[in-house]
């Protein structure tokens, strides 16, 4: 017993998991900024090599290039008005330069804040009232959804970009001067807000020099990540993009191709013209990978050594068609919230290339699983709230100090929400948001186990699993199904289909067809948004009574 619980990393007298990887030593400067962490100390044999890519045009940045850039735009900033403290809004999709602009703009000591593009001119409004921005930077096709919501300049961010590469600055980085702290907040990041209203994370340069510094660790392990070229295809403006492709890909010296918009058979071609190596992605690409790999046909995958998933549960017969579809990629799993400022879990260096898991925990991170009735610590193979502990953790929801107090304990310990539990190797495996838990009688059932049989349904595209109000039960799991566009399949067809398949409590019980499964950027279903449609129909039944 004592073997395995060494093996699993848990300690019993305190509770803890600790992390499998030896930890390594952390930047103690307390005067040490992100931007300079990252670029300050480059190796001459890295200064020509590129750092990001645009896949569209082939236009490329360099290292030594990208920064010289970040000094001219943190000098163009200024000019602008822009101080230590303010916050600079970053309204806009991916593009070569989004980068630039976060590590400019922290550079001089400001608050980098980003919003997503999809966002309604009154969503976008409460998020402005909230976090205050001195400036906000967007394209000229977003721009009428933002007008009049600040009394800052509203700058089109190519214009931005068109000056600092015309007026590129011959200071020197260290001109910048300006004292920055390692507890100085670098970022506001927005969470999905996928059960609530979304909150504003504080992100110190501490928190992200951490997750830096332990993505560069693990990914290095064997000396060869500089080699590596990973392709971005999730947003920048979520925490997933900014952590795997600024934190990680600039910590370990490798090159990001940056998809401006996303289409499937575009990626596919620039995977095997750029030579991509690592594709982090959503569980939705890896749906789309699978179920169009056939008409891949003519394009070369051969350098694509790992498809690295996140955002959202993938289910385990997506896994299994993946490996048949690409026996040669690896294809992991790793876990992150905004709040733990991007993954703390990873599967590098996990044997075999199927990882039902999420990983294990990364260097420096405790965690504990939590019993939810009674709070003790549980053992491995007990499913419990996750609680995690280290350097990345945020350092709280900005002017918000009840959720923040809600969120992480006396004792630092970060409150997930997250229902899990960790196996006797230390892999941690994910069940279901604690919330999304729906009460059947006496009984819980998670939603993502629903939803991933129904997505094995060969006339199902998309799936949820959300409580409806039952007067006998308390609440029953209701699936919203979006069907593939030649499919009649009924609602008993989908009914009968799942109860095959589970114990009586977790059957399905009714079925609502619905055009589109609304999502956060990193694939999260936005449940609340399902459950108001779900109110919404139940006021019209109850008006026609």
């Amino acid at each position: 017993m004592e073997e395995v619980l060494a093996e699993s990393g848990f300690c019993p007298p305190t509770g803890i998991y600790h992390s499998k990887w030896v930890s390594p030593m952390l930047p103690q400067n307390p005067s040490l900024s992100l931007p300079s962490f990252l670029l300050l100390s480059l190796p001459l044999q890295i200064l020509s090599k590129p750092a990001f890519i645009d896949s569209t045009t082939g236009k490329s940045v360099t290292y030594g290039e990208f920064r010289s850039l970040i000094t001219a735009a943190a000098c163009t900033l200024r000019s602008l008005g822009v101080k230590k403290g303010d916050v600079v809004l970053v309204v806009s999709p991916n593009f070569l330069h989004f980068p630039l602009l976060v590590l400019g703009v922290m550079h001089i000591g400001a608050i980098f804040s980003t919003a997503n593009p999809l966002h309604t001119r009154p969503e976008l409004e409460s998020q402005i009232q909230d976090s205050k921005p001195i400036l906000i930077l967007t394209t000229q096709e977003l721009k009428p959804k933002l007008d009049g919501l600040i009394s800052g300049p509203l700058l089109i961010v190519q214009s931005f970009i068109d000056d600092v590469l015309n007026h590129q600055s011959h200071q020197t980085w260290e001109s910048v001067n300006v004292s920055i702290h390692q507890l100085d907040t670098a970022a506001l990041m927005y969470s999905s807000g996928t059960t609530g209203k979304s909150k504003a994370v504080v992100c110190s340069h501490g928190n992200l020099i951490a997750m830096s510094c332990l993505l560069r660790h693990v990914w290095d392990a064997n000396g060869e990540a500089c080699n590596d070229v990973y392709m971005c295809v999730v947003p920048l403006f979520h925490m997933f993009g900014l952590s795997m492709f600024v934190c990680g890909v600039l910590a370990a010296r490798s090159t990001a191709v940056i998809v401006r918009k996303y289409s499937f058979e575009e990626m596919l071609i620039a995977v095997e013209e750029y030579q991509v190596t690592r594709l982090p992605v959503v569980p939705l690409i890896v749906v789309q990978l699978v179920r169009l790999s056939y008409g891949a046909k003519g394009v070369e995958l051969g350098s694509l050594k790992e498809v690295i998933c996140s955002g959202a549960p993938l289910g385990k017969d997506y896994m299994d068609r993946f490996i048949k579809c690409y026996p040669n990629i690896i294809l992991s799993q790793c876990y992150g919230l905004t709040e733990t400022n991007g993954p703390i879990t990873l599967c590098n260096g996990v044997s075999g290339r199927l990882h039902v898991s999420i990983g294990r925990l990364i260097p420096c991170v405790e965690a504990k699983i939590v019993d939810v009735q009674t709070g003790k610590p549980l053992p491995p193979l007990k499913y419990g709230e996750l609680y995690l502990r280290g350097p990345p953790i945020m350092q709280g929801y900005f002017k918000n100090e009840e959720a923040t107090a809600q969120t992480i304990d006396e004792e630092g310990w970060l409150h997930t929400g997250d229902l899990c539990f960790i196996d006797q190797c230390g892999l941690v495996y994910i069940l279901d948001r604690i919330k999304e838990l729906i009460k059947y009688k006496a009984y819980q059932v998670a939603p993502a186990e629903l939803e991933e049989i129904l997505l094995s349904h060969p006339e199902i595209n998309d799936a949820s699993v959300i409580p409806y109000p039952d007067e006998e039960a308390g609440e029953i799991p209701m699936a919203c199904v979006v069907r593939s566009e030649i499919s009649k399949v009924r609602e008993a067809e989908i009914i009968n289909f799942v109860a095959c398949k589970v114990a009586s409590y977790k059957r399905v019980r009714k079925v609502v067809f619905v055009d589109s499964i609304p999502r956060s950027p990193s694939g999260k279903i936005l449940r609340r948004q399902l459950r108001a449609l779900s109110d919404h129909q139940r006021l019209e039944i109850s008006s026609r009574l």
